[in-house]
């Protein structure tokens, strides 16, 4: 099938012959033999499972500075301060201080066992059907911008302490409502009406009083990630131009997170020293 306009070709064909795009080699043929033997880490969650795993190394190391500190908290739940100095969402640090990094920081931060176990759950099977549909350059641009627009849209909304891979979540959530806005099919409605549920859902669940859930963030992630995948559109072969543009801006949301983590781990050596 032409990755282009979707039309059935011939194996031997390497333009197509319906919109003369250029067909690369069948995924069958450009697969390594360590996704073919399989490895601990399944290819399809690949990106997925970085994620998580950076995720639960900050709650780890949050959570033994927090027992560490005598500030109270632990491994069922991280006190504010620690949160703060490992990089949370705070509006006077951002807008006053121009810690702009923790925009970044502040979405691989949780606050507690539950909450953490909750987004991972979410992220396990969500970052997987992103990553799939968008392929690892788009799923990783989307969770870089909507961390960003969630965050932001929670500074100027509330002035206190932030933190949760939610914002990226609903990133995601958001660029699979895209497919479904862009692709006017059966199909493409039903996932359209899935996941606007799911996102009004979760919307709903962050009214309930005392679970002091940021909404702001959520609003904002959705926001961003639905802009980001509407104007990605889907993968093309891999030869062409824009899917080089979308593997350079990967790098940069890479390079841009480390960095961010690079001035967090500054703050934090100052902090305590």
């Amino acid at each position: 099938m032409c990755p282009h306009c979707r039309a059935f070709i011939t194996n031997s064909d390497k333009v197509c012959p319906y919109c003369d795009e250029k067909v690369g080699p069948r995924m069958i043929d450009r697969r390594n033999p360590g996704e073919i033997l399989g490895g601990p880490i399944p290819h399809a969650r690949f990106t997925t499972v970085m994620i998580l795993l950076v995720n639960f190394g900050l709650y780890a190391a949050t959570a033994l500075s927090s027992l560490q500190s005598g500030d109270g908290g632990g491994f069922m739940g991280v006190d504010g301060m620690t949160l703060f100095r490992f990089g949370g969402k705070y509006r006077d640090a951002i807008l006053g201080l121009g810690q702009w990094w923790r925009l970044v920081t502040a979405g691989f931060l949780h606050g507690g066992l539950f909450h953490i176990l909750m987004n991972s759950w979410v992220l396990y099977d969500l970052g997987t059907e992103v990553e799939m549909i968008y392929g690892t350059n788009r799923m990783i641009v989307f969770y870089f911008v909507s961390t960003i627009t969630g965050f932001l849209a929670s500074v100027f909304w509330s002035p206190s302490l932030s933190i949760g891979a939610s914002a990226a979540l609903f990133g995601l959530i958001g660029a699979m409502i895209a497919v479904g806005v862009r692709h006017n099919t059966t199909l493409g409605s039903a996932i359209r009406g899935h996941y606007v549920r799911f996102a009004v859902y979760g919307l709903l669940f962050g009214l309930l009083p005392g679970l002091h859930i940021d909404n702001a963030a959520h609003i904002g992630g959705l926001a961003g990630g639905f802009a980001c995948a509407y104007f990605a559109g889907l993968p093309r072969v891999e030869t062409a131009t824009r899917e080089k543009v979308w593997r350079v801006a990967m790098y940069l949301s890479i390079a841009i997170t480390v960095f961010c983590f690079w001035k967090m781990f500054e703050f934090l050596t100052a902090a305590r020293g």
